[in-house]
């Protein structure tokens, strides 16, 4: 059983990145951010968890409004550096933890939170920032990583008692996890200040010594605060502090703090806290039940002959491949695959196999590996072969014996546009299975 270690809470400033970058240590200006995160790194390498899970924000580098969401877990293998103008930092990419983050997801939504999932998303300074003094990076991250990035630019924003609720799924989730691992919490974010309007440059260091004594002794009291509240006490952007009330809430009620600290250069309150934590061992049941409960939804449809149900776990496995075949959207992509797929298959990194089954156009093959129907139907669109053809490839029939079963024998279709290739829907235009 996996066990929550404790939690490191701290700002997520890019002026944390820019010190680190630019060898700041000895410079009176910065070194007390080094001195502040000091005792934090050498936390984490003394307890030396197996897992991050990091609570964060993106700041409008790899999410943007045309799909924003509440709660974004990301369940991908690996994380790069983003690029938030001018060119990424120098850093390596840091290395996911898809078992423990897809238990995670399952587990989460079990408790009724509607996530979201993500993968191949860049991480920006919401998570780089602090993680460059956090652990060491040569040749590459100690520690995998799980990010949650958290929708709070763009009201409306979950609610600082929705974030501890989560919080509180979260130590359901990673204590149910059935592997025997540490997993550190990463929480991200504040403290007071306002970076946009002429209200910009605002600061409440009281409000920041406040509130580091209620998310410590009383963070029921912060669940009950709106937004605007935090936004007068601690600047609109200072609000992002409700993400440490996830951290919060996957702790005991009770935490031993080893430490704190808090230093003002600039725009932000920039503190780091360590909090061990002093949950007792599950009682009776109760992990034995909520995996009961996390795994209710599919119990049983193993049992449904042809049928594949699409995991997180497959999503993340044919991730490559499903990615190659939803590119079949963008004009230039089926335009190169039209003109030389052995080119195609070559630029995208595809595996031997993965190219085999595209080539031979091996429907029922591709869905067993993973790929997701709606992607099939794209190719076919393409290559000019109809669902129907598709359908009855994966059965194991011939077209006509396939439209025998349906009410309009004579009905194919296809999800192909106006600028199609022609459909020549014949049997050779939709090869068999072999």
């Amino acid at each position: 059983m996996a066990q929550i270690i404790g939690a490191v809470a701290c700002s997520h400033t890019p002026t944390i990145g820019f010190a680190f970058d630019k060898n700041k240590q000895d410079d009176p200006v910065w070194a007390p951010i080094f001195e502040a995160f000091a005792p934090v790194r050498q936390w984490l390498a003394e307890k030396k968890p197996d897992a991050l899970f990091f609570i964060y924000n993106d700041h409008v580098s790899s999410f943007f409004f045309d799909h924003y969401s509440a709660f974004s877990l990301g369940v991908g293998e690996r994380h790069e550096v983003a690029d938030e103008g001018g060119g990424a930092r120098d850093l390596p990419a840091l290395a996911g933890h898809p078992a423990l983050a897809r238990h995670i997801g399952r587990s989460l939504v079990a408790d009724e939170f509607d996530m979201s999932f993500f993968q191949d998303r860049a991480l920006d300074h919401g998570v780089f920032s602090p993680l460059s003094l956090l652990c060491p990076h040569k040749p590459a991250w100690p520690i995998p990583v799980i990010p949650l990035q958290v929708g709070v630019l763009q009201s409306p924003v979950p609610s600082a008692r929705r974030c501890y609720r989560l919080g509180q799924a979260l130590r359901r989730a990673i204590e149910s996890y059935p592997d025997d691992i540490k997993v550190a919490i990463v929480a991200t974010g504040g403290l007071s200040h306002q970076v946009h309007g002429e209200r910009a440059g605002f600061n409440n260091t009281a409000w920041d010594a406040q509130f580091l004594e209620l998310i410590e002794n009383d963070p029921v009291r912060l669940t009950e605060m709106t937004q605007a509240e935090l936004a007068t006490l601690g600047g609109m952007e200072g609000a992002e502090v409700i993400m440490w009330l996830v951290m919060r809430g996957a702790l005991s009620s009770n935490v031993r703090k080893t430490h704190q600290s808090y230093y003002l250069p600039s725009m932000t309150g920039i503190a780091t806290a360590i909090y061990e934590n002093l949950a007792s061992p599950p009682v009776g049941g109760e992990v034995e039940r909520h995996r009961q409960r996390v795994a209710q939804e599919l119990a049983g449809v193993e049992r449904l002959q042809g049928t594949y149900p699409f995991t997180l776990e497959t999503s993340v496995r044919a991730y490559r491949l499903n990615k190659f075949l939803h590119g079949m959207t963008r004009p230039a992509h089926r335009e190169a695959f039209l003109a030389d797929e052995e080119a195609a298959f070559e630029a995208a990194g595809l595996t031997d196999k993965e190219r085999d089954m595209v080539r031979h156009r091996d429907w029922r093959a591709l869905i067993q590996y993973g790929v997701i129907f709606f992607m099939l139907e794209k190719l076919g669109a393409v290559v000019g072969v109809s669902n129907l053809h598709i359908y009855a490839a994966m059965r194991g029939q011939s077209l006509e014996d396939f439209q025998q079963t349906r009410n309009v024998p004579g009905a194919l279709y296809s999800v192909a546009g106006k600028d199609a290739a022609p459909q020549a829907w014949d049997n050779a235009a939709a090869p068999q299975p072999r």
